[in-house]
């Protein structure tokens, strides 16, 4: 029996999606909940699973190829077993030899990268993979290539005897790559510019001493992992807090605009940058004003494996009235961050630095981080921004008003 297999059911926000890895070719054996093929949006990478036991059947759609939501991407033969091996094409066992020969697994490799690896006269065995388990990817065959051009370069005494004008040549090489841009990296392009030139964006910043929180984190931090099963106290739990509490106090900055109208929202669900290798994401923590640190520290750690294995759900994507990016992480002093529409702020923290700072007449040393609020003009005031930043300012420089709410 034929079943067709489908692409995922989108969401609303998602027009389309581009397959972009086939796991199983035509006539591979299938057993049931085996992953086929990934599927990848604007946002996330979307697992299609096999339905039952059985033999892959015809692939409609090809790597590389749009596909709308439940749109027919192959077909699976259900019930059906896999040829034997002396079935298979003599090439395929020419190709499998070698390979095998090479000692170790044989690499995999998708079909797009081995037709790739063959026009350039490359064995498996000469790719490293960096996909999922190892696969090697059409990037991956394109490094081996260059690799492979300037390997004669890099060794120009075991060369034989050339005309100086020919060395000359080769070293002034200048090797480019050109690989098309993923739908994650176009999608938050055509955000960042869609937010730039729809919203009057202002930045205002100020700085906030980080002593007062770096203190309680090291008397507290071995407690706290201890009391939480591992899950250690950071910073973002802090900024969060505040943020969700200084969000109660000025409503414009946790609203959004729809159209003519602005939707105030009673609720804070902020958003935290994540970097990955795919690009930046922001999942969401919901309800942040029941969170408590350790709900937040261990859910931004959840989230964070999630974006390096690629398994963040449409669902963890979506939504959020605010949002946090932390480039201190990557050694960023100050920054101006672009609002994430249909948001109306976001907040930017940056390195901690030691720096002189004037206290009762006295010059101390004092571990100092810019903040930067980003927001939207149209929706928010110069007054309640700066008030905004001023109150995250003051809970973060006395944690104990996070506590007694003051």
């Amino acid at each position: 029996m034929a079943i067709e297999i489908k692409a995922p059911t989108f969401p609303e926000s998602v027009a389309d999606g581009t397959v972009a890895t086939w796991h199983k070719q035509p006539g591979d054996a299938v057993k049931r909940d085996e992953l086929l093929v990934d599927i990848e949006t604007d946002k996330v990478v979307m697992e299609v699973l096999a339905e039952a036991d059985g033999v892959m059947g015809d692939i409609a759609k090809a790597e590389g190829d749009t596909v709308l939501s439940g749109e027919v991407l192959g077909t699976l033969k259900a019930g059906e077993k896999a040829a034997a091996p002396a079935a298979k094409p003599a090439e395929s066992k020419a190709e499998a030899a070698p390979e095998a020969e090479a000692g170790g697994e044989e690499p995999l490799l998708s079909p797009a990268a081995r037709k790739l690896a063959e026009e350039n006269g490359l064995a498996a065995a000469d790719i490293t993979g960096s996909g999922k388990g190892g696969r090697v990817t059409k990037e991956d065959v394109l490094n081996a290539i260059e690799a492979k051009k300037n390997a004669p370069a890099a060794k120009p005494a075991a060369a034989p005897a050339a005309p100086a004008a020919a060395v000359a040549v080769a070293e002034g090489d200048r090797v480019e790559k050109r690989v098309p841009m993923t739908r994650l990296r176009a999608r938050i392009a055509e955000r960042l510019v869609d937010a730039q030139s729809s919203m009057a964006m202002l930045t205002t910043f100020n700085e906030v001493n980080m002593k007062p929180i770096m203190d309680l984190r090291s008397k507290y931090k071995d407690l706290f992992e201890k009391k939480h099963n591992g899950v250690r106290l950071g910073f973002m739990s802090f900024f969060v807090k505040a943020a969700t509490e200084a969000l109660k106090r000025y409503p414009a900055v946790n609203a959004s605009i729809d159209g003519n109208d602005v939707v105030y929202h009673g609720y804070q669900d902020i958003g935290v940058a994540v970097s990955s290798d795919r690009g930046l994401v922001v999942p969401i923590l919901r309800n942040t004003e029941s969170m408590g640190l350790a709900d937040i520290e261990g859910t931004i750690a959840d989230y964070g494996r999630k974006a390096r294995d690629g398994k963040l759900t449409m669902e963890e994507m979506t939504g959020g009235t605010f949002t946090i990016s932390n480039g201190g992480v990557f050694g960023s002093l100050v920054s101006t961050p672009i609002v994430n529409p249909p948001q109306a702020a976001i907040l930017g923290m940056h390195k901690i630095q030691d720096r002189p700072m004037a206290v009762n007449g006295q010059v101390v040393i004092l571990p100092m981080m810019y903040l930067a609020l980003s927001y939207d003009h149209r929706l928010i005031d110069g007054k309640e921004a700066v008030s905004f930043l001023v109150a995250i300012k003051d809970l973060l420089e006395d944690p104990a008003r996070l506590l007694l709410d003051v």
